[in-house]
């Protein structure tokens, strides 16, 4: 079955806007430890550091029934789920489709990356390690298993191939090379993958939704400096902070905005994981629009990355992305609404997409300090960024895609970091921007 990247580009692009009294609820991250820059902690009080994060806003619960003939209906979204996943390629998922019939209804689909993403929850704990091939300890999956079936592994060798297909493809993608976004709920991230690997189509877990759709946006511009979705409720600040932060500087931003009645508002906070994705426009990249993925209704800052291009900022929630070991709270949740980069090898010089990079020694030298709209994010452009070490060896590419959801140590020296993290390079920040929310 051949995929049509035409046919799909122009569904993305129809209207992001739906009338008012289509409205939806954001399902809550589920998250109620709370955490310093490592470990979990007491509850902070409004003056304390740490103060605002995510486990301490509750929203709309996740509520759930098993129907007990194959779906789970989600009582937030209205959404009805297939219980069990399986395990396809794009084509064959698409093709299931054509006679795909449970609980006597045939009006399933593959959901987006917004219905997929309402499911994720953020009571889960990471199952990536340095053993990629080995499960740690004590990690649980960000989604409800009591529910929904799941299995680490699923479709790879890997405890961390555990990706949900979604119908959103990313409209930045090279041509020849289509990747869609999906939501792991072994790692708790979103990314772009392949629908190839190799020339062969690729495999991923395959789960059916029916219902209403979810997460489409009704913005309007207050004249104030806020921008109000009446679709999910929640009113935003327009433009950002306008500089990069750790994360908890970034808690103790909202705080300071609050105290100074920002906007004629005393009760802003930095949004949680599921919040801040609510605003991401998947219709939209660098790349392909010239633009972030965001609507422009909204102001946002443009940074310097770490190949010295023109980009968009990462963007913090108050979300803490736990992991295992010791410092198992040292992560933040950020999303991307710019390139999603990792310091790749080039062609023939390693595996990407999830496969191991070669080792490489050394790193550039740190750049001179992050800032405000028009500066450079991060210290460091790492090796093979423009005007760089050795270009021949790596570059910095848009590996994850722009509405990526990654995390980021809370706090540290990004200088550390100057050649990228992990097996595809992450480009670490660690002082990320910030766009504040209230409501619900």
């Amino acid at each position: 079955m051949k995929f049509n990247r035409t046919i799909v580009l122009a569904l993305m692009a129809l209207p992001f806007t739906t009338d008012a009294q289509e409205g939806y609820k954001i399902v809550d991250t589920q998250q109620s430890k709370l955490f310093d820059n490592n470990k979990e902690i007491v509850a902070p009080a409004p003056k304390d550091a740490f103060y605002g994060q995510d486990g301490q806003h509750k929203g709309n619960q996740p509520s759930y029934t098993d129907n007990g003939d194959g779906t789970i209906t989600d009582h937030i979204t209205g959404l009805i789920w297939q219980k069990e996943y399986k395990v396809m390629s794009y084509p064959e998922a698409v093709k299931a489709l054509e006679s795909f019939e449970l609980a006597g209804n045939r009006e399933w689909r593959l959901p987006t990356i917004q219905e997929a993403y309402s499911l994720i929850l953020f009571n889960g704990v990471d199952a990536s390690s340095k053993q990629m091939r080995e499960t740690p300890a004590g990690v649980s999956a960000f989604l409800d298993t009591a529910y929904f079936t799941f299995k680490y592994a699923a479709n790879g060798t890997r405890p961390i191939d555990s990706q949900l297909l979604s119908s959103t493809m990313y409209v930045g993608a090279k041509q020849g090379r289509e990747t869609f976004f999906g939501v792991n709920f072994a790692d708790g991230r979103i990314k772009s993958y392949p629908l190839k690997m190799e020339g062969e189509d690729k495999d991923y877990m395959v789960r059916f939704v029916r219902g209403k759709g979810y997460g489409k946006n009704d913005f309007i511009d207050n004249q104030d400096g806020t921008i109000s979705d009446r679709a999910s409720g929640l009113m935003w600040q327009k433009s950002d902070s306008q500089k990069g932060m750790n994360w908890e500087k970034a808690l103790a931003y909202a705080q300071e905005m609050n105290a100074a009645n920002y906007l004629g508002h005393s009760d802003w906070r930095v949004p949680n994981a599921k919040e801040l994705h609510s605003i991401v426009d998947y219709t939209r990249c660098p790349k392909t629009t010239k633009s972030a993925a965001i609507h422009p209704i909204f102001e946002i800052s443009s940074i310097k990355d770490e190949s010295n291009k023109s980009n968009y900022p990462f963007f913090w929630s108050s979300t803490t992305h736990e992991g295992s070991g010791k410092k198992s709270g040292h992560a933040a949740v950020y999303i991307c609404f710019g390139e999603g980069l990792g310091n790749m090898p080039p062609k023939g010089g390693g595996k990407s997409m999830g496969g191991e990079r070669p080792q490489r020694g050394g790193q550039a030298s740190p750049g001179q300090g992050r800032g405000g709209a028009g500066q450079s994010q991060r210290g460091g452009a790492g090796r093979g960024a423009a005007g760089g070490e050795n270009p021949a060896v790596a570059s910095w590419i848009d590996v994850h895609g722009a509405g990526a959801q990654r995390s980021d140590p809370k706090s540290g020296n990004t200088s550390k970091f100057a050649d990228g993290r992990g097996p595809q390079g992450d480009a670490v920040r660690i002082e990320n921007y910030v766009r504040l929310v209230r409501g619900n």
